[in-house]
């Protein structure tokens, strides 16, 4: 692997993308990833998240294969739960905006120049968001029955907090695994020993299993009645820029550095607070069992390397 990398980097240096050689990396059943795909993967991953520049070519390499390869494996399962990839128009564009809003984009327009800069097209970036969309739905469909939430709690925390202005975090997430519990300090440690070094954006990108790893790690702004006890203990004392201590889930390790914190107003709708804090609980398991139900299905896939 570390052959192919460097003679992939060493065509990534070529201007003129007609003399690149195309070939064969992977074949993952009826699937395959080219040289070319993974050039592309490149550009689309540093056009999601800027601070991978700061890597090493060969290691942002070795991103691309990988995130390449998740895609294949959801591609093959999705389209065994749908007869094509396509979602509404209408969500497509929902998901875009949440896209390039993250970019500090403003409009399509801009975010379509944008793309042009990595030699890359809206479509491209559609059919990606559209698999990553089809794969939460087979999960849905799947696993929605399993999702467990306290819903009382979840009331009684808001009623208890309605007359207090409730706090809000800007968050970002490094979702990790380790075989036996005994590796989680070790892990933990290198993690950390990895973000001093390059910064948790881009050990997002190396180490966690999360799709927000394509965005260095960010999930956006959680209320903290949101979040499960577990969680809140967690973060409630950390400052901006501060990172937590492991959190252990069901299928693996959860890191959250704060990356800003504001207070919502008072009278803001309890139900919507409501609707929003099982939405994300629901959304946090549902992410869990993704990649249980990845690795299972990676395992029985023709994969050839």
């Amino acid at each position: 692997m570390k052959i192919f990398l460097s003679v992939l980097f060493l065509c990534l240096t070529i201007n003129n993308a007609k003399s690149i050689e195309t070939k064969i990396v992977h074949k993952i059943q009826n699937e395959i990833i080219t040289s070319i795909d993974i050039k592309k993967e490149f550009r689309y991953l540093m056009a999601l998240n800027n601070n991978l520049k700061e890597l090493e070519k060969e290691k942002i390499l070795s991103i691309s294969n990988e995130s390449l390869i998740r895609e294949k494996v959801k591609k093959i399962e999705i389209l065994k739960n749908f007869k094509e990839i396509e979602i509404n128009n209408e969500y497509l564009i929902f998901l875009l905006k949440n896209v390039y809003l993250k970019l500090n984009l403003k409009s399509l327009k801009e975010f379509e120049l944008y793309l042009k800069d990595f030699d890359l097209t809206i479509e491209e970036v559609k059919r990606k968001i559209t698999i990553d969309a089809l794969w939460n739905e087979v999960i849905i469909k799947k696993y929605a029955s399993q999702v467990t939430i306290n819903k009382e709690q979840i009331k009684k925390n808001l009623s208890k907090n309605k007359n207090i202005r409730s706090k809000e975090y800007r968050l970002s997430e490094i979702i990790f695994e380790v075989e036996n519990k005994e590796e989680i300090k070790e892990r933990y440690e290198e993690i950390i020993k990895s973000i001093a070094e390059i910064g948790f954006e881009n050990s997002a990108s190396i180490y966690s299993f999360s799709e927000s790893a394509k965005i260095g790690g960010d999930i956006g702004w959680i209320n903290e009645n949101s979040l499960n006890n577990k969680i809140k203990k967690k973060i409630y004392n950390l400052k901006i820029g501060e990172i937590s201590k492991p959190i252990i889930l069901s299928n693996g390790i959860l890191m959250l550095k704060i990356i800003n914190t504001k207070y919502s107003d008072n009278d803001i709708d309890l139900d919507a607070k409501f609707k929003n804090a099982i939405n994300y609980e629901r959304n946090r398991q549902l992410r869990q069992y993704s990649k249980i139900y990845y690795n299972k299905i990676k395992k029985n896939l023709e994969f050839d390397e």
